[in-house]
């Protein structure tokens, strides 16, 4: 019984995520300027850089593909899929691991068209990851966020995309999955489940409508949701609930998606699920409280060092609004965690990337097993972005009470010289150009704009890493590890972050060293799992 209680157990955390992220809507009638507002990051171990893909025709023959592989959590094939005869440009910030999910990856991005997308894990009940066949088969969490970057001109054009593709090809999970999509009128929050049987739901969000997902959630769910004009989901989405035995109409209660589909754990709530040292409603509640909400009060919570610490790779803000050219749609990129990072301006006009913030060695999955191509040698001999702030994080954390107060205003009076700068000449100008017919001239005023702010952002980085390496080892704080292993054991362990403090409200010399309440943050059902493994 003993040993079927492990497998069970072991199971169960084999079919979760180890990694990952988190998103943040906010509706255009509670934003300062009438722009939707988009924020997040992703939370993966592996390395990520900036990346632009230019709009492409296709062949009518052409295909891509899409799945998991047999290393994944859960087995699957890779299938090839139609291509579409002309994509999309977009932006996006990729990155090269998740077991057996194929390299490159992306949690989403921008494309020319004003749509954003952000992924967002979203667990399910364990029944659905059971009966989930294998090898499975169709497009995984990654292939869906770039096929609407590619493909979608709307946000409920994205929602469209994904559950034809799904009741077409299928999807590859790890357990479940959701996706925030976004444009200048509405979100939408798209929920796939694990199981086989093409299950998904999606909600609007509104103008007036904060929404955090931390997990993705979606709640009460109307039972005849194809007569609404908020709700759209796979044919199958109440009705298989029905034959499971996991809701009847005769119980009296509300069609609630998380409650019959989500994790099955009395612990467990939509909005409160003690994932983070903040919960969903905590960010939804501090964000509202904000309205009307700007830019810099979005990159102030994406990079909210209580959320945001060593698992975030990046850092994302996009404000999407009507009557914006093409070119002129902006992103603001933190290339690693925000919180030791700052925001840089992009647009889908800039014409390229700069070394410095495209894809290196560190990181980067099977660099510690591999040379070096030889194709990648002067983008590898360049300074990684991602590695110097990295390197300002675990410097910072180290006295957080002392060096993170510094490094924030260091890195928000660098965001608010570029915002003055962007909104006074760099837009205006580019603008007038277009205007006049000048495209090419815009792009490259654009292009040259976003890599001269980046290199100085990188100059900054290096100097404050210079700075606090100085600082810490003339003043006798240097300190070796005592442990033995450079690595932590894996999901559920400490990571480097720079709370000083569990109680946001609580007075700084009442607050306890975040160590303490430590295991206050639990992010899934895995993490229970692995304790009690532990404890046996």
């Amino acid at each position: 019984m003993a040993m079927m209680l492990q497998a069970l157990a072991l199971a169960t955390l084999a079919a979760c995520p180890v990694s990952a992220s988190y998103a943040f809507y906010v509706g255009k009638n509670l934003t300062a300027d009438g722009s939707v507002l988009v924020g997040g990051t992703g939370e993966e171990v592996s390395s990520h850089w900036l990346q632009l893909f230019p709009a492409r025709d296709h062949a009518s023959n052409a295909t891509i593909t899409v799945g998991v592989t047999k290393n994944a959590v859960i087995p699957g094939e890779l299938i090839q899929i139609p291509q579409v005869n002309h994509t999309l440009r977009y932006l996006s910030m990729e990155y090269s691991d998740y077991e057996g999910f194929p390299a490159p990856l992306t949690n989403g991005g921008l494309n020319e068209k004003g749509v954003a997308v952000r992924d967002v894990w979203a667990d399910n009940r364990q029944e659905l990851i059971d009966m989930t066949p294998t090898p499975q088969h169709g497009l995984q969490y990654s292939d869906l966020a770039r096929v609407v970057m590619e493909r979608a001109s709307t946000a409920r054009e994205g929602v469209e995309i994904i559950g034809d593709l799904i009741a077409k090809h299928g999807e590859a999970t790890y357990g479940g999955n959701s996706h925030l999509i976004a444009d200048q009128d509405e979100g939408w929050i798209v929920w796939e489940m694990a199981g086989g049987a093409g299950l998904w739901a999606a909600q609007r969000l509104g103008p007036n409508e904060v929404k955090v997902l931390y997990p993705g959630y979606i709640e009460d769910f109307p039972v005849d949701f194809n007569d609404s004009g908020d709700f759209m989901g796979s044919d199958n989405i109440v009705s298989f609930a029905v034959e499971q035995g996991w809701w009847s109409s005769a119980s009296g209660k509300p069609f609630n998606i998380f409650n019959v589909y989500g994790p099955q754990d009395p612990q467990y709530t939509a909005r409160d699920g003690g994932y983070k040292y903040m919960s969903q409603a905590a960010l939804e509640n501090a964000t509202l409280a904000m309205a009307p909400v700007t830019e810099e009060d979005l990159m102030a919570r994406v990079r909210d060092c209580r959320i945001a610490d060593d698992e975030a790779g990046y850092g994302q803000v996009v404000s999407l609004r009507a009557g914006v050219d093409r070119d002129l749609l902006r992103v603001w990129i933190a290339p690693t965690t925000s919180v030791a990072s700052p925001f840089v301006p992009w647009w889908l006009g800039v014409q390229s990337v700069p070394p410095e913030f495209g894809e290196h060695r560190y990181l980067t999955t099977g660099a510690s097993s591999s040379f070096l191509n030889p194709d990648y040698q002067l983008q590898e001999a360049s300074v990684f972005a991602g590695r110097v702030f990295k390197r300002v994080l675990y410097y910072m954390c180290s006295a957080p009470k002392t060096y993170l107060p510094v490094v924030t205003t260091m890195l928000t009076g660098f965001e608010a010289q570029s915002r003055t700068q962007v909104s006074d000449w760099v837009e205006k100008t580019a603008r007038v150009l277009i205007a006049q017919g000048q495209r090419e001239a815009a792009q490259k005023l654009l292009t040259f704009y976003s890599h001269t702010r980046a290199a100085e952002a990188l100059q900054i980085g290096q100097t404050m890493v210079q700075s606090l390496d100085g600082y810490i080892k003339l003043t006798g704080q240097w300190r070796d590890p005592k442990g033995s292993q450079i690595n932590d054991a894996g999901e559920g362990d400490e990571t480097v972050n720079c709370l000083v403090g569990y109680d946001p409200d609580q007075p700084a010399d009442k607050q306890q060293h975040p160590l303490i309440k430590r295991s206050y943050k639990r992010r899934s059902q895995a993490r229970m799992n692995k304790m009690w493994l532990s404890n046996r």
